[in-house]
């Protein structure tokens, strides 16, 4: 976003901020004016199209959850990104962006399966890649990298096996992986290769 068109924009709209950022323009607005500055971006500045959406978790701060919201402009080739902070830490919440953005349904879902955002006038706010009945957001800070063990969502499959949802093998994790080089060269690697789920951990 051109400077010129950034200082309108922070003119117009009394209540944004400018948000540090090593990329592209970014602001914070307040979570209530959200979809109002998304019509105007959209109407009137061009940014039609809704790329991304997703939030962070940032563990121990309050506010403890910020949405994240990434604009492009087809036509200027510009992109801004909106940061939107949830006011409630315990049962975080946004409004919808869906009348805003049709592109907004899906990204909203998945947000809220994964970190537990309730998305305030969605029109269809259920989990997208976890079953309805999982209990966890398995994004959040406070999940475990392995996962939690869980009884199965099938009851037919759980009695026939007598298995359940099992936490992923850690075998030396977390999993790295470098920023160089070609994606075929940079496959994620374990950090620590001096255990398995065979021989365990050092404790030295």
């Amino acid at each position: 976003m051109a400077e010129s068109e950034f200082a309108q924009l922070k003119e117009r709209f009394d209540y944004l901020s400018e948000r540090q950022t090593a990329d592209h323009s970014a602001v914070n607005c307040p979570a209530e004016k959200l979809v109002e500055l998304c019509i105007v971006l959209r109407d009137d500045f061009g940014y039609d199209l809704l790329v991304d959406l997703t939030a962070v978790d940032w563990d121990a701060q309050s506010p403890r959850f910020t949405g994240m919201y990434h604009l492009l402009s087809t036509t200027k080739h510009e992109y801004l990104r909106i940061a939107a902070d949830c006011l409630d830490d315990i049962k975080p919440s946004l409004p919808s962006l869906c009348e805003v953005f049709a592109a907004a349904n899906w990204h909203e879902r998945e947000t809220y399966d994964l970190m537990g955002i309730h998305y305030n006038g969605h029109p269809d706010l259920r989990r997208i890649l976890m079953w309805d009945e999982y209990p966890y957001h398995p994004l959040r800070k406070d999940f475990p990298l392995a996962g939690i063990e869980v009884p199965l969502p099938a009851d037919d499959v759980a009695e026939a096996t007598g298995a359940a949802v099992l936490p992923a093998p850690m075998m030396g994790g977390p999993f790295v992986s470098s920023a160089d080089g070609p994606m075929s060269q940079t496959e994620p690697s374990a950090r620590d290769e001096s255990w398995t789920e065979q021989e365990e951990k050092p404790t030295d």
